[in-house]
């Protein structure tokens, strides 16, 4: 074969190139050369790959190539190229957090996840767009600009893993991983019509993943989860089981239980659904659809009701916003609304009961469907100000509501695309379990996704 493949291999999951490569139907060479001429295409019209080195791409697939001409046993990710989110550590390859002072910043060392990508056999051929220190909704910076999103260029991806999910979406790569303080894997991956996973907390190591600066201590410990995008479920099992788990560093990571779990039977599935929350916006697309969803699931067979734990979930988005501003806080001089020692224990008494709300409410039911936005991909615009949703003017945080909740309290949530809006863009919905059911989780969505047309390539790419 030539670079030009007969199939187009840059659209395959990450889980199907690695099969073809093992099975030599296609060389890393091949599938590399493939992938570097679509971002040579397509990326000037994104930005969302903002650091590429195509010659350790090419020298890492020549490599993988000649691994399997000897026979030698290989990873599950062996010849794929991947991307990380511009905020991994990785050795020799610069990485920034979107902030003008890091701009030339090399690390000496990979960060847990990208070694451990490493060792799986990935190649990683670049790091993906971030806002600065990746603290918005979308993702723009002042070093490499601003990233569009695949299905209209005029609108934002999302953030803060916003260059992740577009290049999910447009073919530049088949793998990224992420990371979510506040919905920074699940919004992307919904605004871009891919699949996007926050594990429970503390399931990836953070080391060498920054939220801070790397000369700083990391302040977001409560908030911050590792989590892969993808172009299907089969994709974000197999990276989660890589980079998941203790890796001796990060001390608040324990040993993880990474067995894929089988796929549940949609007859055995107790499924709890909620188009919208109590007193956050929903686009009535994205409500209609989330219901219609699980329309299709009770026939499937599931025993389906409309419910949700009965908890004020006002207060439990403002307990949220509380520890974002106090960690935001954490390395400035302190200010009159910082809290004392007696009031952030009173807030972490309080995240427990929202905690022990959601896990009686899961002793009941295997999942919650619910939104994982207000709306659909809006319009580029400057941070803070308010975004349309079906014509009303809506606060810009609020955006974060249906995601952040379980940012505060640990529970893993698998995004998947579930179909498009009025206006042809994608709607995402977020699937929740209990605390440490990850794997079970996963296999729940893949069972679910069966439902849905799966990932659609953007028109026009």
């Amino acid at each position: 074969m030539t670079a030009t493949l007969a199939t187009d291999t840059t659209f395959f999951t990450a889980s199907r190139l690695a099969a073809a490569i093992r099975e030599r139907r296609v060389s890393a060479a091949e599938a590399m050369e493939a992938q570097l001429e679509r971002i040579a295409a397509v990326n000037p019209l994104l930005n969302a790959i903002i650091t590429l080195d195509e010659k350790a791409a090419r020298d890492g697939a020549r490599a993988a190539d000649e691994a399997i001409a000897r026979g030698e046993a290989v990873g599950p990710l062996h010849g794929v190229p991947v991307t990380l989110k511009d905020g991994h550590a990785t050795a020799g390859m610069r990485t920034t957090i979107g902030l003008t002072a890091w701009t030339d910043y090399i690390p000496t060392a990979d960060s847990t996840v990208a070694a451990r990508l490493r060792k799986a056999g990935a190649i990683i051929i670049g790091k993906t767009n971030v806002p600065p220190r990746l603290r918005d909704l979308q993702t723009s910076n002042p070093i490499f600009g601003r990233t569009s999103n695949p299905w209209d260029v005029s609108r934002t991806p999302g953030g803060s893993s916003g260059g992740a999910a577009a290049a999910v979406a447009a073919g530049l790569a088949p793998l990224d991983i992420g990371s979510d303080a506040g919905g920074s894997v699940r919004v992307p991956a919904h605004l871009c019509g891919v699949y996007g996973f926050k594990p429970t907390q503390s399931s990836v190591p953070t080391t060498g993943s920054y939220a801070d600066p790397p000369d700083m201590p990391r302040s977001f410990r409560l908030l911050f989860d590792i989590g892969p995008l993808a172009r299907g479920v089969d994709d974000l099992i197999l990276a989660h089981r890589i980079i998941a788990g203790a890796d001796g560093l990060d001390t608040e990571v324990p040993p993880i239980a990474t067995d894929e779990e089988p796929e549940p039977q949609l007859d055995r599935l107790r499924v709890a659904f909620a188009p919208e929350f109590p007193g956050v916006p929903t686009a009535r697309d994205i409500a209609d659809a989330i219901a219609g969803f699980a329309g299709a699931i009770d026939i499937g067979g599931a025993r389906v009701g409309q419910v949700l734990p009965p908890h004020d979930f006002a207060a439990e988005r403002a307990l949220f916003s509380d520890f974002i501003t106090w960690f935001s806080q954490a390395f400035q001089a302190p200010r009159e609304n910082s809290p004392t020692l007696s009031a952030y224990l009173e807030a972490l008494n309080q995240r427990d009961e929202f905690i022990h709300a959601w896990e009686r409410f899961f002793d009941d039911w295997d999942v919650l469907v619910c939104p994982a936005m207000m709306c659909t991909a809006f319009r580029h615009q400057e941070m803070g100000m308010p975004i349309p949703v079906d014509g009303v003017e809506t606060s810009y945080w609020s955006a974060l509501s249906h995601a952040c909740r379980f940012n505060l309290t640990g529970h893993p949530a698998v995004v998947i695309p579930i179909g498009l809006d009025r206006e042809g863009l994608p709607i995402g919905v977020q699937l929740v379990g209990r605390r440490h059911s990850d794997m079970k989780l996963l296999a729940l969505a893949k069972a679910l996704a069966r439902l849905t047309e799966g990932f659609i390539r953007p028109p026009g790419l």
